[in-house]
């Protein structure tokens, strides 16, 4: 369920998936429920462990990360 703020958190080095479709019970990442939506996750890469803020209300205008479009 997406939600009206980023989602804050540590990643170590490594490939993910954030969901687009905001149906995952794993927000922010995919746990393939978007199948059959006609939407995919988008892969992004940590190339050093790093704090990130990823998109929480799927409006962001640069995907995986927020934007602070849920603010507008």
């Amino acid at each position: 369920m997406p939600k009206n703020a980023p989602y804050t958190m540590w990643l170590k080095k490594g490939t993910y998936y954030w969901c687009s479709c905001g149906k995952s019970e794993t927000q922010p990442f995919c746990d393939s429920s978007h199948a059959g939506s006609g939407k995919k996750p988008f892969e992004f890469v940590i190339n050093t462990a790093a704090e990130v803020s990823l998109c929480g209300c799927g409006k962001t205008r640069r995907p995986p990360y927020c934007d602070g479009s849920h603010d507008r």
